[in-house]
């Protein structure tokens, strides 16, 4: 069984959110699901900025039977510079590169190559352009077989629902929500994605990561002995930040547009971004954390309206239910700062970086578009990553959690934390005035 496949782990306290009645490790074939069989699967996005862009390269990269025909962005100069860029090809040049599997080899494909590819399966009208903060309720009601979401993560579970409840494939971008609600939310609407047999792939790639897949399983068979100790570092530069507010922006658009510095929104860099990290660790323990004791703050970021309310570093030590536990640090410091993104698991007999026992294969940001069709299809095993991915989710809200506030969180305590940073109404002019910068002995963990 391939452990991309498996939509959780077997020690999961999240084993219930399968269907009920279906085995977390029973593979479904939809035969006759939405999509099967066609020649073409009709695919729309919803969130159309880097990620998004990159994302619509990906997946037409990796499947030839994939046209994207609807886009819904809450700004209309992001849609409009998205598909813009998608239609240049000096712009396609600078994504070249990507390594895809042509006669059963590896090759990279050329800027000419990718352009004539993809670009003739761009069929995006102005009719299935959508903006607006109902954007994405239009695109999943059109002639869809596919939504891919790649909004900031705040909207994840919000948009979620509404793709499984119109009947529609997902790739869902990691994380996927900023608050235990919201991972509650995604949950539940991911167990009606396994009654309907549809597809869920997440964006955690290192899941189609031939080396992490190959370096994983020897790990569960025993290659390195049992984990004695385990280390992940995110250590960065900012994402993204907005340098300057446009006076004719109200406090919800400006909040959107600098997304990354606002909680509800981002979820800060542990959800956001060192999310690989510990969702990789939770794989190869084959189970989450049951505590958490963090610390972190903002270090470079001045205190200003500006910079937002998350912190820009964070240090965790998890510990797993065998007691075994994982040093986690992560951070974003300006440009210049020692960078580092790596793991290590250390065993009885040896030791991994976690993608160093298996050999090295395609683009795992393709292969994983490839694997979400091929579900789709009924070609290889059903897939349904809802659970794993909402469970390593929570396992990053659980730390952030316990740094702002200065305490130890359980497992049992972010379950039924009853958090929920979703704004009350949206509107580009609704006034938001943003909490202040947590801090620990004064933030409270509800």
């Amino acid at each position: 069984m391939q452990e991309h496949a498996n939509p959780i782990s077997r020690r999961s306290l999240l084993k219930t959110t399968t269907a009920a009645g279906v085995s977390a490790f029973t593979f479904l074939q939809p035969h006759l699901v939405r999509g099967a069989g066609k020649e073409k699967l009709r695919a729309g996005i919803v969130g159309c900025g880097g990620r998004g862009t990159q994302a619509i390269v990906d997946t037409l990269t990796g499947n030839e039977n994939v046209e994207l025909v609807a886009m819904a962005d809450l700004f209309p100069d992001h849609l409009d510079s998205s598909l813009a860029q998608l239609r240049d090809p000096r712009v396609l040049g600078r994504l070249a590169g990507i390594t895809v599997e042509r006669d059963g080899k590896p090759q990279q494909l050329s800027a000419e190559d990718l352009a004539a590819s993809i670009q003739p399966r761009i069929k995006v009208t102005p009719e299935s352009r959508f903006t607006g903060f109902d954007a994405y309720q239009k695109l999943v009601k059109s002639e869809l077989d596919i939504v891919m979401l790649t909004t900031p993560p705040g909207y994840r579970p919000i948009h979620f629902e509404a793709a499984v409840e119109a009947g529609k494939h997902v790739f869902a971008e990691k994380p996927i929500a900023t608050d235990a609600a919201g991972a509650r939310r995604f949950i539940a609407a991911g167990r009606k994605a396994a009654e309907k047999k549809l597809t869920v792939m997440s964006g955690a790639q290192r899941h189609a990561d031939t080396a992490y897949v190959e370096t994983v399983r020897k790990i569960h068979d025993g290659a390195i002995g049992e984990p004695l100790a385990l280390y992940s570092h995110y250590l960065s530069t900012p994402v993204f930040h907005v340098q300057a507010r446009d006076p004719k922006w109200g406090d919800m658009e400006w909040q959107h547009r600098n997304w990354y510095s606002f909680v509800w929104i981002c979820g800060d860099q542990i959800v956001e971004q060192h999310f690989h990290n510990i969702d990789f660790i939770n794989w190869v323990m084959d189970a989450h954390p049951v505590s958490v004791t963090a610390s972190g703050g903002a270090a470079w970021r001045p205190r200003a309206p500006l910079y937002g309310n998350i912190y820009d570093h964070m240090a965790s030590d998890f510990v797993y239910p065998n007691g075994v536990r994982l040093s986690s640090h992560c951070r974003q410091y300006q440009r210049g700062a020692y960078d580092d993104v790596s793991d290590l698991i250390v065993g009885s007999k040896g030791r991994s970086a976690g993608n160093d026992l298996g050999p090295k294969g395609i683009n795992s940001q393709v292969q994983e578009h490839i694997d979400f069709v091929d579900s789709i299809l009924g070609r290889k095993p059903y897939i349904n990553q809802a659970s794993r991915i909402a469970e390593s989710t929570l396992t990053c809200i659980m730390a952030r959690e316990s740094a702002y506030s200065g305490t130890t969180i359980t497992w049992d305590q972010i379950m039924t934390s009853r958090q929920d940073l979703t704004p009350k109404e949206f509107g580009y002019e609704v006034k938001m005035d943003p909490p202040p910068l947590p801090v620990p002995g004064e933030y409270k963990f509800v």
